[in-house]
């Protein structure tokens, strides 16, 4: 049987990649002022609540290797549905169309995890 502990490291990956991806094309696409976020200037609480909401793919990748079963089928499947229900409620915010793709394309990688992490016996 494959290890699903692999398959969720890699799904985890895969959403860490694809955030990464739309960050750089938003860059070279223009859709954003440096500094500001819809038009507000950003903060260093706001920074903060970035950087933590990037990390939990990386922290999750490592957990996924290293965390005993069942702790971190169930962790897997909080994060997954938090991020799930973050980046749908956010969709309506980003201009561009690359942008509602590679959030959809997470979305699904999010269900991905859930799925896997829920089969897991």
């Amino acid at each position: 049987m494959e290890d699903v502990r692999l398959i969720l490291a890699g799904i985890w990956i895969a959403l860490m990649l694809t955030y990464l991806l739309g960050d750089v094309i938003r860059i070279f696409a223009g859709d954003f002022k440096p500094g500001e976020i819809e038009g507000k200037k950003i903060t260093q609480p706001m920074l903060m609540v970035m950087a933590l909401l990037m990390l939990i793919p990386i922290i999750m990748i490592v957990l996924s290797l290293t965390l005993d079963y069942p702790l971190i089928r169930w962790i897997s499947i909080v994060a997954a549905a938090f991020l799930f229900v973050f980046n749908l409620a956010g969709i309506r915010t980003y201009p561009g169309t690359y942008d509602k793709f590679l959030i959809a394309v997470g979305l699904g990688f999010n269900l991905l995890t859930v799925w896997y992490a829920w089969l897991w016996s």
